[in-house]
């Protein structure tokens, strides 16, 4: 299972749609972020919660012998 990191942008109430579209644009070029929820309040001011994908990489394990070139190969 997918493990993400969350962020929650809050707009006040005077943010057009456009202001608010191209915060969230701008997140999601720039901060790999992409939009999980949105929500509208009756006063007019919205929350939107962004998500992205926690990445670990797998540990390897170092074998002696293992990385060196070897001739007879």
């Amino acid at each position: 299972m997918a493990e993400y990191s969350y962020l929650v942008l809050n707009l006040p109430r005077g943010t057009s749609r456009d202001v608010a579209r191209r915060i969230l644009t701008d997140h999601a070029e720039y901060g790999h972020w992409e939009l999980a929820r949105m929500r509208l309040y009756a006063d007019g001011s919205r929350t939107a919660t962004l998500r992205r994908k926690i990445i670990r990489p797998a540990r390897t394990v170092w074998q002696p012998g293992g990385l060196a070139w070897d001739p007879d190969a």
